[in-house]
C-alpha cells in the first residue's frame, strides 16, 4: 500500500511539475533562450549541486560560450535567466517598477529586514529620500575623517610584516578596516575591529556574512523551509549571531535616541563613543543621526526601521569596499609603472608627509587613482552579478521572459568583452583618461548598478577606497609576492587564494 501511495505521489508530482514548467519552456523556446538539459522536479538541481563559489565564474562563462548571451536554468521549481546582453540590462535597470530582488537574495530578509536593499514600492522610495542626506557633500567630509583615522591604524598594523619578503593577504586587514569605517559612519560607535577582532558584534557580523554567503551557493541551505532541516547547527548559529548583532544595534539606537531627546533644546548633540575617549571629540553627523531625526508621512522611523537601514549600510559597505580595495592593491603590486604613477600623484596632491590627513577635496583631485579604481572594478567588480525578480511577462525586443522568473544580469562578462573594452584582460588605467575610449553605452560599465536602484552610497565607497589605497601607498611600496588571484563569488567577488602582496616601507620624501 505504501509503495503504491509513493508511486502515486511521484506520478502526480511529475505531472504537476511538467505542467507548470511547460508553458514557460515553450516561451523560452520561441524566444530562442536555451540552457542545459533539465529533468522533472529537480530541473538543473543536480548541476547546481556541483556549483561552488570558486567555480561559479568559470561555469557561467562556459554556459555563455555554449548557449549565447542569455541562458536559463531550473533549480527545483525556481526559474533563473542569466544574461550578459545589454538589451536586458537596459530593460531591467531603467525600469522604475522592476525593483524586486531575485529570489536568490530573499533569505537575507531575516538578517536585513525590509531595508533599502530589499524593499520596493513606496517604502523603498520614501526610505531612499530619507537616506539621501547622509551622502551629501557636507556629510561625506565628516566620514572622510573617520576613513583617514582608521586607515592610519591599518598601515600601523602592516608595519610588523613590512619586510619586503613576507607575503601578506590584504583581504583580512582591509576587511577589519572597512568594518571600522562603516560601523562608525553608520552608528557613531567604534567597534575597534582592527584592534579587537573578537569584539562580539564584529565576530557575529563576520559569521553571519560567511553563513549567508554559503547559503547562496548551497541548494539545501538556500530555502528557508529546508535550511533548518539540512543544517540545523549552522541554522542555530546564524540565529544566535543575528540576535547578537540586533541587540547591539538596538542598544545603540536606544541610547542615541535618548541623547537626542535630551539635547533637542540646546542643540548639543554628540556622538556615542565606545573607544578611545580622545577620539571623535567633535560632533559628527552619522547615518543613525539622520535616521533618528527623519520622518515619513510625518511619522518618525521606528527603532526597527532604523536598524534595517543601519544593517543594510554596514552589510553593503563592508565587503564590497573590502573587495574593491584588496583587488586594487593586488593589481597595483603587479604593475610597477602604475604604482609609480599613483605615488607621484599622491606626492603632488597630498604632499610628502605620509601621515598628513586627507580631505574630501584632496581625494577628489586624485584623478589617476580614480582611473586605477575604475579599471580594478572593471576587471574585478565587487558585485559581479545583479539580480531582479519579474512577476509579469517581460518583452525585450523579440524575446519574452515569462513572469515568476529571476533575471541575473552578469556585468562581469560585459567588462571582459572586447566589443566594449579593447584588450579587455589587460590592466590599463589609462583607458579611463580618455572618456571617448570608454563611452560605448553607459550600461557597459555599472560597478554601482544603474537606474532608480543604483547604489546610493557610491560616493562614500569611492572616497573610502581612495582614502585607504592612498594611505597604504604613501607608506609602503607594494611587491608582487604570493599566489595570484583565483576568483570566487558569494555576494561579492573575492579570491580563494587571497589578495597577496609584499610590503616594503617607503623612504620619507623630504
Amino acid at each position: 500500500m505504501w509503495l503504491l501511495l509513493g508511486i502515486g505521489v511521484l506520478i502526480m508530482s511529475l505531472v504537476w511539475d511538467t505542467g507548470r514548467k511547460r508553458w514557460r519552456n515553450s516561451v523560452f523556446a520561441k524566444s530562442k533562450i536555451s540552457g542545459p538539459f533539465s529533468i522533472p522536479i529537480l530541473g538543473n538541481g543536480l548541476q547546481a549541486l556541483t556549483f561552488r563559489p570558486e567555480n561559479f565564474i568559470q561555469r557561467f562563462g562556459d554556459y555563455f560560450d555554449k548557449y549565447g548571451k542569455t541562458f536559463r536554468l531550473w533549480v527545483l521549481g525556481e526559474c533563473l535567466i542569466y544574461t550578459k546582453d545589454l538589451k536586458y540590462f537596459e530593460a531591467i535597470l531603467s525600469s522604475s517598477t522592476l525593483l524586486e530582488k531575485a529570489k536568490l537574495y530573499r533569505f537575507l530578509r531575516e538578517f536585513l529586514g525590509d531595508g533599502l536593499l530589499l524593499s520596493t514600492g513606496n517604502k523603498w522610495t520614501s526610505r531612499r529620500k530619507v537616506l539621501a542626506p547622509a551622502f551629501h557633500f557636507k556629510c561625506l567630509e565628516n566620514f572622510v575623517e573617520i576613513m583617514d583615522r582608521n586607515s592610519r591604524i591599518m598601515v600601523e598594523k602592516m608595519r610588523s610584516v613590512a619586510d619586503g619578503k613576507t607575503c601578506v593577504d590584504l583581504f583580512k586587514l582591509v576587511s577589519l578596516e572597512a568594518l571600522d569605517v562603516t560601523t562608525e559612519s553608520a552608528m557613531g560607535v567604534q567597534v575597534n575591529a582592527q584592534n579587537d577582532p573578537n569584539f562580539p558584534y564584529t565576530k557575529a557580523l563576520k559569521r553571519v556574512v560567511y553563513i549567508e554567503s554559503k547559503r547562496m551557493a548551497s541548494v539545501s541551505m538556500r530555502y528557508n523551509w529546508l535550511f533548518p532541516l539540512a543544517a540545523p547547527l549552522v541554522y542555530r548559529r546564524l540565529q544566535k549571531d543575528i540576535g547578537i548583532m540586533q541587540d547591539f544595534t538596538d542598544k545603540v539606537i536606544r541610547e542615541r535616541r535618548a541623547i537626542l531627546e535630551r539635547t533637542k533644546a540646546d542643540g548639543t548633540y554628540k556622538p556615542l563613543i565606545m573607544g578611545d575617549e580622545e577620539i571623535g571629540g567633535k560632533a559628527k553627523m552619522t547615518l543613525l543621526d539622520i535616521l533618528l531625526q527623519a520622518s515619513i508621512d510625518n511619522k518618525p522611523l521606528s527603532d526597527v526601521d532604523i536598524r534595517e537601514e543601519v544593517d543594510v549600510f554596514i552589510f553593503a559597505g563592508d565587503d564590497t569596499t573590502t573587495s574593491g580595495v584588496s583587488h586594487a592593491l593586488h593589481a597595483i603590486s603587479r604593475h610597477p609603472k602604475v604604482q609609480q604613477c599613483i605615488y607621484e600623484e599622491l606626492l603632488s596632491v597630498l604632499g610628502t608627509d605620509p601621515d598628513a590627513p586627507v580631505t574630501q577635496t584632496k581625494l577628489l583631485e586624485l584623478k589617476y587613482l580614480d582611473c586605477v579604481i575604475k579599471e580594478t572594478m572593471r576587471l574585478h567588480p565587487p558585485v559581479p552579478i545583479l539580480g531582479r525578480y519579474i512577476r509579469e511577462d517581460l518583452h525585450i525586443g523579440d524575446k519574452t521572459i515569462p513572469g515568476n522568473t529571476s533575471i541575473l544580469l552578469m556585468p562581469y562578462y560585459v567588462y571582459r568583452d572586447p566589443e566594449y573594452f579593447p584588450d579587455p584582460l589587460a590592466f590599463k588605467p589609462e583607458r579611463w583618461l580618455d572618456m571617448k575610449a570608454t563611452s560605448h553605452t553607459p550600461l557597459a560599465y555599472i560597478p554601482f548598478s544603474a537606474g532608480p536602484k543604483n547604489c546610493i552610497g557610491q560616493k562614500f565607497a569611492n572616497l573610502q577606497m581612495k582614502a585607504l589605497i592612498s594611505k597604504v601607498l604613501r607608506h609602503y611600496e607594494l611587491l608582487a609576492l604570493g599566489e595570484d588571484l583565483t576568483p570566487t563569488y558569494t555576494f561579492i567577488l573575492s579570491s580563494c587564494t587571497g589578495n597577496n602582496v609584499g610590503l616594503k616601507p617607503r623612504t620619507r620624501v623630504k
